[in-house]
């Protein structure tokens, strides 16, 4: 895959920049006995903790982390399904990685919300590019409805 850059054509292999959004879901948690449960919004902060823990220490295969950013407020929508609140605490994540095919794995995922190209402006991609690209989609996708099935069954 060689990127566009405007430079001499030598195809550098730089990353490809982006910003990625997850907003980590949290559920109203019924407390045992006659304690209280813990209120959604502090559910999903825990949720959005976990997950920075783990970017933070599990290396993932051609992904470079560059920030986490936890900023952004929790907010709350209510769930009709459930008919309860739900609060979603958001999580943006500056990374660099070496292909399209290792943002898959961030794309398919159930909190996924948006993703920002920062760089490169352009890429380029000959058939065997967009052939490995679209395996590697097919197989998130498989493994994505594999995880829904079994959380939902």
């Amino acid at each position: 895959m060689s990127r566009n850059q405007g430079g001499d054509g030598n195809g550098d292999r730089e990353g490809i920049l982006v910003k990625i959004r997850l907003d980590f879901k949290g559920a109203h948690k019924s407390g045992r006995f006659l304690f209280g449960g813990k209120p959604t919004d502090k559910v999903a902060e825990e949720a959005r903790e976990q997950q920075v823990t783990f970017f933070r220490n599990v290396p993932l295969q051609g992904i470079n982390i560059i920030d986490i950013d936890v900023e952004a407020e929790v907010y709350t929508v209510y769930d009709d399904i459930t008919n309860n609140e739900v609060a979603f605490a958001p999580l943006v994540l500056t990374l660099e990685a070496d292909s399209l095919e290792n943002l898959i794995k961030f794309i398919t995922r159930e909190d996924f919300r948006k993703i920002e190209i920062l760089n490169p402006a352009f890429v380029t991609m000959n058939h065997t590019d967009i052939e490995r690209l679209m395996f590697k989609v097919h197989e998130e996708m498989k493994e994505f409805s594999l995880r829904m099935e079994k959380k939902y069954h």
